[in-house]
């Protein structure tokens, strides 16, 4: 009962069909009830009808009346059905069984129908006096004539019956159509992802509805405005900073063509790498800018192993440093549905990832699969793994798991996860060891 109340409280839907089935049940149940009572009357009165036109003919004919004898039986004869005549004056010879013998009625009956109880039986009874001056009966027991109104009653509301509950089916389904568009719309806006924010098409709505899809343009708009300010505001701070950047750079560098104390060298050395991790974060706050501006992907097809072959040179000498074994597994080569640039910056940041928190003399491996529908391209490497609560989360722009010691800026995956959403692509990362959870699996599924 308490989910009834609340999806009654919560569902219009739900709350319009109950209201409309209420209303329909009400008025079937009154027009039932009419009907019903409308045909046992009209029943009763075509049953009178005959009593009348049975007088009718009775002295149109001239007939006369002879008794059966007693135990006498007729084939056919039905004594609940049974219509019995008589002379009103021979009711006061009445004697022994009632089947047999004529009624034991009073004389002093008005003409007209009325209904008389002879012992624990009620018969409806007509009399009517003849031209000769003698008085006629014509009786028929009202528990037959009863059942048989009843019947005929229950025929007439039978149709009721069978399209009420037909009824209430259309009147749902109806209902279920009428907010069809509704289920639409939610449907549409749901699978969007976040980049799609291009308007909703409000004129195959309801008027009643309308409102509210224009209300959806509205804050998609505003939200779209806000993205894109956004956006510029990275793009133009990543631009503004890649000059100071470079400037630094360059004195740096001849500041340590000078001669310089083994103090200063180191403090200077210490400078640089600083510099260095903020000119890269810069560039991927430019790549992140871009991958999230929401251009279209440009319609060509690249080779995977081309990529990953100058993905490689790029960060073979990263992967030295740490003695990590970098490597391609065999396989054939395929062509895929993106640009090259692309999957250049998707496969280079996740390498680079695997290369940073993979441990000295660890192992870096690229591959990919060839899959029903699909190719899945794959990075992966024997490091430390990423705990379960982190693996959607370090997706976020410059989040980064606690305990790790690697420097990094935290933009990578992020960049890897809007370039996949621009090409409807999906990411994903799961151990690759599922036994002891260590390492790391990054995946991209293309079609």
């Amino acid at each position: 009962m308490d989910g009834f109340k609340r999806r009654l409280s919560e569902s219009v839907q739900f709350r319009l069909s109950v209201v409309l089935s209420a209303a329909i049940l009400l008025v079937a149940l009154v027009a039932g009830v009419f009907a019903f009572v409308s045909a046992f009357d009209e029943a009763l009165e075509m049953q009178d009808n005959t009593l009348r036109q049975m007088a009718v003919l009775f002295e149109r004919q001239g007939m006369t009346l002879g008794y059966p004898a007693p135990g006498a039986t007729v084939k056919g004869d039905d004594e609940e059905s049974r219509i019995i005549v008589q002379y009103l004056a021979d009711g006061a010879r009445a004697r022994g069984d009632d089947a047999d013998l004529p009624l034991a009625l009073p004389t002093t009956l008005a003409d007209g129908l009325s209904t008389q109880w002879l012992g624990d039986e009620a018969f409806r009874v007509l009399v009517r006096t003849l031209a000769d001056g003698q008085r006629i009966v014509v009786a028929q027991e009202t528990g037959g004539r009863d059942r048989d109104a009843r019947e005929s009653a229950w025929r007439g509301v039978l149709p009721f019956l069978i399209l009420f509950p037909v009824l209430l089916i259309v009147v749902a389904d109806l209902v279920r159509k009428m907010f069809r568009p509704i289920a639409t719309l939610a449907a549409e806006v749901e699978q969007r992802d976040e980049g799609q924010l291009h308007p909703i098409d409000e004129g195959h709505l309801p008027v009643e509805i309308r409102a509210f899809g224009v209300a959806i343009n509205g804050l998609l708009a505003r939200v779209a405005q806000a993205m894109e300010q956004q956006q510029r505001f990275v793009a133009d701070a990543a631009h503004e900073l890649r000059s100071p950047l470079t400037a630094l750079s360059l004195q740096g560098e001849r500041l340590a063509a000078t001669p310089l104390s083994d103090e200063a060298r180191a403090r200077l050395l210490t400078l640089q790498r600083g510099i260095e991790r903020g000119k890269q974060v810069v560039e991927q706050l430019l790549s992140l800018a871009r991958a999230q501006a929401g251009a279209e992907p440009q319609a060509s097809t690249t080779s995977v192993h081309q990529v990953y072959r100058q993905v490689l040179e790029d960060l073979l000498p990263l992967a030295a440093l740490k003695g990590i074994d970098l490597g391609v597994e065999p396989g054939p080569d395929v062509a895929v549905a993106i640009s090259a640039l692309d999957l250049h910056v998707m496969i280079r940041n996740l390498v680079d990832n695997a290369i940073r928190y993979t441990p000295h003399e660890g192992r870096v491996d690229l591959g990919l699969t060839v899959e029903q529908g699909g190719v899945r391209l794959w990075v992966r490497d024997n490091g430390p793994g990423i705990a379960p609560q982190d693996r959607e989360r370090v997706f976020d722009p410059f989040y980064r798991s606690l305990g790790s010691d690697e420097v990094g800026s935290g933009l990578g995956l992020s960049i890897v996860r809007a370039i996949a959403v621009r090409n409807g692509m999906a990411v994903s990362l799961r151990p690759a060891d599922p036994s002891s959870g260590r390492g790391v699996l990054a995946s991209i599924g293309l079609a």
